[in-house]
């Protein structure tokens, strides 16, 4: 009982990394199946969304004459403001970059993924030279941080946190995509962008509005990631490459498949971390080349977007 009860934090701590991974990865997969293109910059985004969220949520980022008015809020309603308008600032961005890209449609995919390569270096150099090189921690409200004990263990409050937030986020975004008239013109995008022009459907308008939810998504997981992992200029790395891997595993398209594939990543990290910490990101990869040896489309993969 005891080793299985040792064992628990680790499966939280990978369940809630899991989760964060499924929600990077589905922002990713919205703009793979939609506009085709693979989004380079998506972990710079990511990064971004971190930053914007340490502005609003640290009074001592602010220019002086509003530092102090902003700093008598509580923090708890600096950090939901920042959960709601970082967001929606990264959006922005991500609809500038989508902009840039109108002029490789129809190309080469190689100018894209240039083109968002470039993005990505310019972001997280404008990074460096906005907040410097150092890392920070972002603010947290009391209520969800610090920790408490549990059977002898000392466990992160704000872990679970984390965890239920992906969940409602995950739910949030499977119900607008298959709920709604939006979602079902964003899943006609994905399959047949000629089709969803046939029928009147401005098909720049689609993409735009997907690169901003993918980018907002983005920035999201970044915020609820900060605590976990640290803000520094090039986090961005670290979260770019599991979303590409996930969705790879999961099956490029598939909302559920990226979910799950995220939440084994996950798993399989934090288990590996258990017993043997230097293979832990290891663990991941070879998890991808398990899968795709015998499923090459990943677990839940039909016909690829990205297939001739």
């Amino acid at each position: 009982m005891q080793p299985l009860l040792d064992l628990l934090p680790h499966l939280l701590n990978g369940l809630t990394l899991g989760l964060l991974f499924a929600l990077i990865a589905l922002g990713f997969m919205l703009i793979v199946g939609v506009m085709e293109q693979i989004n380079l910059a998506h972990g710079s985004l990511f990064a971004l969304g971190a930053y914007v969220a340490l502005v609003i949520v640290g009074p001592e980022n602010l220019p002086e004459p509003l530092r102090a008015a902003w700093a008598a809020v509580p923090v708890g309603w600096r950090y939901v403001t920042a959960l709601v308008f970082a967001p929606l600032l990264v959006a922005v961005v991500g609809m500038g970059i989508e902009l840039c890209m109108r002029r490789t449609y129809g190309k080469d995919p190689l100018y894209g993924l240039l083109l968002t390569f470039g993005a990505a270096m310019v972001l997280e150099e404008l990074i460096r030279v906005v907040w410097g090189t150092r890392d920070y921690v972002l603010p947290l409200p009391g209520d969800i941080s610090g920790g408490f004990i549990f059977q002898g263990l000392i466990w992160s409050t704000y872990r679970f946190y984390a965890a239920a937030f992906a969940i409602a986020a995950i739910l949030a975004v499977w119900l607008f995509i298959e709920r709604t008239p939006y979602g079902a013109i964003i899943k006609a995008g994905a399959h047949d962008s000629e089709i969803v022009r046939a029928l009147g459907i401005n098909l720049s308008r689609l993409r735009l509005f997907v690169f901003a939810l993918g980018t907002a998504l983005a920035a999201l997981a970044g915020i609820i990631m900060a605590p976990i992992w640290g803000i520094r200029p090039h986090v961005g790395v670290d979260a770019v490459v599991p979303a590409f891997l996930v969705i790879v595993l999961g099956g490029i398209g598939s909302f559920w498949g990226a979910v799950l594939a995220g939440i084994a990543v996950g798993l399989v990290v934090g288990l590996t971390g258990a017993y043997a910490s230097e293979w832990s990101l290891l663990s991941m990869y070879l998890l991808l080349i398990a899968v795709v040896t015998f499923r090459a489309r990943g677990l839940f993969g039909k016909k690829s977007v990205l297939e001739a």
